[in-house]
C-alpha cells in the first residue's frame, strides 16, 4: 500500500466515524486538514514523521494523483500539480485554497470500502494452526487376545502329566513342587473407536471479510462477532473521536464532552 492510498483509506475511515453521509458530499480542503484528518491525530496511522511531509502527500492528493479525489476546481488543481511540479513546493497554498471542495472518487472508494457480499476472503493456508484430515479413515484389526497358557499341573497330589512321549529314565513318581490353580480367561479385548476425520471445511463457510476496518490503522475487523479492540493495533473500537478537539467520545453520543460540538444523530 503506498502512502497516497493509506491517506485516502484514512480519509475515508474518519468520514465514516464523523457522518458516513460525508463520504458522497463535497469535503472543503480546510476541513480535511483542521477537524477530519488532522496531523496530530493521525501521523502514526499514517506513517508520517514530519507536518511537511504529511502535507505534501495532501497536496498530491489535492492535485489528482492517484484518482483518489478530484477537486470542483480544475484551476486550482492546476496551482497544485504546479507546485509540485517545482523545486520547492510552496505548501501555504493549502491554506490560501483552503475553501476549495474536493469530490471523493467513485471506484477508488468503492474500494475502500471493502469487497462486495459475494466476495469472500480466502485465508492464507499458514493461517490455520491445526491439520486438515481428508479421506476414509485407516481401517485397524483389534488385536487378537494372548493364547492361554496350558498348565498341565494337577492341583492334587497326584504326579504330573507330561505331553513329552519320551521315557524317563528313573520310573519313580515326580510329586509337583507346587499347586497351581487353573488360569483365569483373560480378558476381551476391546478395539480402540475409530479415528474421526474432519471434513473439509466447505468454501461458503470460510469467514467473510465484514468490510469494516479499523479507524486507527485501516485493518480489517472479522466479521460474525463484536469487536471491541483492533486484532492488529490493539486500539478501542467502542469509541470515536470530536470532529472539533478530537476527544474520544462513546458512540452514540449526539455532543463532545470536552467541547460541546455536535457530532451528529443516529
Amino acid at each position: 500500500m503506498t502512502d497516497l492510498e493509506r491517506l485516502f483509506r484514512r480519509l475515508v475511515d474518519n468520514l465514516i466515524a464523523i457522518d458516513p453521509a460525508r463520504l458522497h458530499r463535497p469535503l472543503a480542503l480546510g476541513d480535511l486538514l483542521g477537524s477530519v484528518m488532522p496531523y496530530r491525530a493521525n501521523r502514526r496511522s499514517l506513517q508520517i514523521d514530519t507536518v511537511e511531509d504529511y502535507e505534501m502527500l495532501v497536496l498530491r492528493l489535492a492535485a489528482g494523483e492517484g484518482g483518489f479525489v478530484r477537486l470542483q476546481s480544475e484551476d486550482i488543481a492546476q496551482v497544485f500539480r504546479d507546485q509540485l511540479e517545482s523545486p520547492n513546493p510552496d505548501l501555504e497554498v493549502l491554506r490560501e485554497y483552503a475553501r476549495a471542495d474536493l469530490v471523493l472518487g467513485t471506484e477508488p472508494l468503492a474500494h475502500a470500502l471493502g469487497p462486495g457480499p459475494d466476495e469472500s476472503y480466502a485465508p492464507p493456508e499458514e493461517e490455520f494452526d491445526f491439520p486438515v484430515l481428508s479421506g476414509p479413515a485407516p481401517d485397524i484389526e483389534p488385536a487378537e487376545p494372548p493364547a492361554r497358557r496350558n498348565l498341565e499341573l494337577s492341583t492334587t497330589d497326584a504326579p504330573l502329566r507330561r505331553t513329552d512321549p519320551t521315557p524317563r529314565r528313573t520310573e519313580a513318581p515326580v510329586r509337583p513342587l507346587f499347586t497351581a490353580e487353573p488360569a483365569l480367561p483373560a480378558p476381551p479385548m476391546v478395539p480402540p473407536p475409530p479415528r474421526i476425520t474432519a471434513e473439509p471445511e466447505p468454501a461458503g463457510a470460510r469467514r467473510r471479510d465484514s468490510g469494516a476496518r479499523c479507524g486507527f490503522c485501516g485493518g480489517h475487523l472479522p466479521a460474525g462477532r463484536t469487536v471491541h479492540f483492533c486484532p492488529h493495533c490493539g486500539q478501542n473500537q467502542s469509541f470515536t473521536r470530536c470532529p472539533e478537539c478530537q476527544a474520544e467520545l462513546e458512540l452514540g453520543w449526539k455532543h463532545c464532552i470536552g467541547c460541546g460540538h455536535p457530532v451528529g444523530e443516529g
